[in-house]
C-alpha cells in the first residue's frame, strides 16, 4: 500500500460521531467521613462537648522526648466529664524542632518557670550520674510481710510502754 493511500484511509476512520453510543461518565463522590468518624462524633455527642475556638497548635509531649504536633486543630472539651477531643493532622517531632516556637509564645512568668523547670531538670539529671539520692532511697525489705509484722509488733510495744 500506498503511504497517502494509508493516511486517507485512516483520515476517512471515524471513532465515535454520528450513530456511535454515547457513554456518561461517571461522577466520583467523595465521602465526608469514615466509620470511625461517625463513631467518634455520636461518643463525643454522648458527652455534650463544645467546640473550643481559636487553638492554634496542640502539643503533646511524650516520655522518650518527642512532641506529637497538631497543627490547626478542631478541640473540643466536656468541663463536666473532664475530656478533651482533638481532631487533625499530627506529625512528630523532635522537642528541640518545637523550642524556638514554645519560646516566643511565653510570658516573662512563664520563662522563669520554665528556667526552674530546666535548672531542676539539670540537677536530676546529675544527681543520678553522681549517685547523690542514693541517701533518700530505703532499702528494701526481702519480705513485706515479714516487715508489717514486725512494724506492727513495734507499734504495740510502744502503745504497753505509753500504758504502763
Amino acid at each position: 500500500m500506498n503511504a497517502d493511500k494509508l493516511q486517507k484511509l485512516q483520515a476517512q476512520v471515524r471513532i465515535g460521531g454520528k450513530g456511535t453510543p454515547r457513554r456518561k461518565v461517571k461522577k466520583t463522590v467523595n465521602k465526608a467521613g469514615s466509620g470511625d468518624d461517625r463513631k467518634l462524633s455520636a461518643a463525643l455527642t454522648k458527652l455534650n462537648v463544645q467546640p473550643i475556638a481559636g487553638v492554634d497548635e496542640v502539643n503533646m509531649f511524650k516520655d522518650d522526648g518527642k512532641v506529637i504536633h497538631f497543627a490547626n486543630p478542631r478541640v473540643s472539651a466536656a468541663a463536666n466529664a473532664n475530656t478533651f477531643a482533638i481532631h487533625g493532622r499530627s506529625t512528630e517531632k523532635e522537642l528541640a524542632e518545637l523550642i524556638p516556637g514554645i519560646l516566643n509564645q511565653l510570658g516573662p512568668d512563664s520563662m522563669a518557670a520554665l528556667k526552674k523547670l530546666a535548672e531542676s531538670f539539670q540537677q536530676a539529671q546529675g544527681g543520678e550520674a553522681a549517685g547523690a539520692d542514693d541517701d533518700e532511697i530505703p532499702d528494701l525489705v526481702e519480705s513485706f510481710d515479714k516487715a508489717e509484722v514486725e512494724d506492727k509488733a513495734e507499734a504495740t510495744e510502744e502503745k504497753k510502754e505509753e500504758s504502763a
